[in-house]
């Protein structure tokens, strides 16, 4: 090996190093940017847990009021039948 073919093998040693360098550059872009989507897919996350349990929280309530709504009904229905029953006794009594 001459002088020239040195020359030429450092100059591919540098471009191979050069290369490595800009693809670690990128890699490192890359990750700085999967850790942002990392971040922002946990904070959707974690923004859908709280949706879901204020969801069960708003189920329980209604689940709730739907139990005593028919509670109320059936003491208020057999009421209102019988004053219907009354009234209706009393406008044909006469």
């Amino acid at each position: 090996m001459d002088e020239r073919d040195n020359a030429r093998l450092v100059a591919v040693l540098e471009e191979i190093r050069d290369n490595q360098r800009v693809q670690l550059e990128r890699q490192a872009e890359a990750l700085v940017m999967q850790r942002e989507q990392f971040a922002l897919v946990s904070k959707q996350q974690e923004r859908a847990e709280k949706l879901q349990q204020r969801a069960e929280v708003i189920q329980d309530r209604s689940a709730q009021l739907v139990a005593v709504s028919r509670k109320v009904l059936a003491v208020i229905l057999p009421i209102a039948i019988a004053l219907l029953a009354y009234l209706t006794w009393l406008i044909f009594r006469r």
